[in-house]
């Protein structure tokens, strides 16, 4: 068995550095295209970043929390935001306009999920709460919550959306909530539930492990799920009957990152390894050694582990033979996030930095799954409410080019537009 723990090059020079943030990077996501990246720190804000440029840009600065920033997601041209002040922004990232405020948890957000047609929150409230995305025709005092998911004991924590079979005919429209729809919810009272949308009732409890769930994934179909707990294991489930098929163990301590493909599946665990498995037999074929702390994330990229740590950096395994390729070290703290977008790693640290490194030749055959035809006019959609943000980044790079200083520059683009760019 693989150890990972063979000697690789150290990295200790980043491509670039980024302090723009005042405070902890507390989460990331990338746009489908991974054209933009997305930060959220502790600052209260969250920052948009050109990610496949030759030198990352701050494209807008989302502002009007009153607290951290605890969860990101990325949906079309908009960006949600959950936050430690108890509610979730949507905003245009064509002005880094504040669209919607939606109020009604109790306590901080901790993960959200959009589909398009609606939003779904979980809470430290022990609620999970779906939103209607477009509120354009609501009117002012009425509530765009229109389900709240109540029955776990403790906080809400993961959430996976799984959607029905897509339904077709008269007097049917794609903004109704489709009968068969599924929202997986995973607890730190240890519990698992799934619910469905249409009601809101819950329809099954998965039970058996003995600590919080921190993560949890699907398979491709949909049909299994896996949950990652603080009691040191992984468990799949059959979500249509609630029965436990497997116990994942093998950790030391709790697992916090996990990462699910065809036929393996990745975690990351507090015992400062990660781990990859057998999905079938629930076997450990590797163990990544190296992190001196908890293992933050786990993401795997043509054949290649990355992992995060709390001991200030982040490490590039070979997923089959376990060896260690490249570390890469120049945080200050602990790393909390992490996004592979060609070629490039961004970390995001507790010491409010922005890291980019090179990990050219690292990841082979890289290639894009084929879009479904609803992700196709998706994407479709999309590229053309990008359009306005592109003729936006035409005019910073001719503003650039011409003025040569970026504090002149921003100067006259936020006089000019009133829009708050770094």
């Amino acid at each position: 068995m693989g150890t990972g723990s063979s000697k690789a090059d150290v990295n200790s020079t980043p491509v670039e550095k980024i302090t723009d943030h005042e405070k902890s990077i507390t989460c990331m996501a990338l746009s489908e295209d991974e054209s933009l990246l997305v930060t959220g720190s502790d600052d209260g804000t969250a920052r948009m970043w050109s990610s496949k440029t030759s030198s990352t840009e701050c494209l807008g600065i989302f502002r009007g929390h009153t607290d951290y920033i605890t969860c990101i997601t990325v949906y079309d041209t908009y960006v949600l935001t959950g936050g430690a002040d108890a509610t979730i922004r949507k905003w245009d990232m064509t002005t880094c306009e504040c669209l919607d405020v939606y109020g009604g948890h109790d306590s901080r957000i901790f993960r959200l999920l959009c589909n398009g047609n609606w939003i779904f929150s979980s809470s430290y409230d022990r609620t999970c709460r779906a939103w209607r995305f477009d509120t354009s025709d609501l009117d002012d005092d009425e509530d765009p919550c229109i389900r709240v998911f109540r029955g776990h004991e403790k906080a809400v924590l993961p959430l996976v959306y799984i959607p029905g079979v897509e339904l077709t005919g008269i007097g049917y429209s794609p903004d109704d909530i489709n009968p068969s729809d599924l929202l997986l919810t995973g607890s730190a009272d240890g519990t698992a539930r799934s619910w469905s949308v249409e009601t809101g009732g819950c329809l099954k409890i998965f039970k058996g492990h003995r600590g919080p769930i921190s993560c949890m994934a699907t398979d491709i179909d949909g049909e299994v799920l896996f949950t990652a707990s603080m009691d040191k294991t992984v468990r799949s489930w059959d979500i249509a009957s609630g029965r436990c098929l497997k116990t994942f163990e093998g950790h030391e301590n709790g697992i916090i990152s996990m990462f699910v493909g065809k036929t393996m599946l990745y975690t990351g665990s507090a015992d400062g390894t990660a781990k990859s498995w057998v999905i079938d037999f629930g076997e450990c074929t590797r163990t990544y050694k190296g992190h001196q702390h908890s293992v933050t994330c786990v993401q795997v990229c043509g054949g290649i582990l990355f992992t995060a740590s709390g001991d200030m950096s982040v490490r590039a395994f070979d997923a089959k033979a376990g060896s260690l390729r490249k570390t890469y070290v120049g945080h200050e703290a602990g790393v909390m996030s992490l996004a592979y977008v060609g070629g490039y790693i961004f970390s995001g640290g507790s010491d409010g930095v922005l890291m980019k490194w090179d990990a050219q030749g690292l990841v082979e055959n890289e290639t894009k799954p084929a879009l479904s035809s609803d992700k196709q006019a998706q994407k479709e959609k999309q590229n053309l409410r990008m359009a306005q943000l592109e003729a936006q980044l035409d005019d910073y790079v001719d503003l650039n080019r011409s003025f040569g200083s970026k504090a002149l520059m921003r100067n006259l683009h936020n006089a000019k537009s009133g829009t708050a760019w770094a």
